[in-house]
């Protein structure tokens, strides 16, 4: 694995129209969070078209509040720089990635984090979040991730400081959700391919998702 991910800078969250846009051209790692398993493409390829309908609530309002805080507690005690760019994988354009935070160690190994808050305690990370994580190792070429998670009651932290815990790369995992990535890209491009009129079959037809 290479550390060339700045190379493949697509866009930043700072510029948050150009980002969405970005974002809506491919597969993030809130896209393949949902992919479970293979009947979940449906699923996944219908919000994908038009949306879910979900646009926050108070819940994400404060991990968007606190994420800065938390990045802040990551950098002082991990050495891993908040992040707010997106970036495509080597091989495969529209696989995208927004991690919260990366690094490059003097090795030359990427180090990724990722924030949540949550109303509860885990004893684990939640399967969801863990295909958000190996998606981002596999977008950047990440060896871990630092996942850190701020538990609240009624928005406020119960504890001084995050709780934080490593997971490793798995190639396992990252070569299903790859898999299943395309078959989703698949459907996106079932659903919206426009063929050629009838006498312009000769010419390159018209698939509206292709980036």
């Amino acid at each position: 694995m290479t550390s060339g991910y700045q190379e493949r800078f697509v866009a930043d969250s700072n510029d948050r129209v150009a980002w969405l846009r970005a974002r809506a051209r491919g597969i993030t790692a809130t896209d393949v969070a949902k992919l479970s398993t293979p009947r979940s493409i449906d699923t996944a390829a219908t919000a994908k078209l038009h949306g879910t309908g979900f646009t926050g609530n108070a819940f994400t309002e404060h991990g968007r509040r606190r994420e800065p805080e938390i990045a802040a507690w990551v950098a002082a005690t991990h050495g891993i720089q908040p992040s707010s760019a997106l970036y495509h994988s080597e091989l495969e354009k529209r696989h995208l990635a927004t991690p919260d935070g990366v690094t490059t160690t003097p090795e030359g190994h990427v180090i990724l984090s990722e924030i949540k808050t949550t109303t509860k305690p885990w004893r684990s990370v939640p399967r969801n979040y863990m295909r958000q994580i190996w998606w981002q190792q596999y977008v950047l070429g990440a060896e871990r991730t630092l996942v850190v998670w701020e538990e609240h009651k009624n928005f406020v932290p119960v504890s001084d400081e995050p709780l934080c815990r490593w997971i490793d790369r798995d190639e396992a995992e990252i070569t299903k959700l790859v898999g299943l990535a395309n078959d989703l890209i698949n459907e996106l491009h079932r659903r919206t391919f426009i063929p050629m009129p009838e006498g312009y079959e000769h010419l390159e037809p018209i698939a509206p998702y292709a980036p």
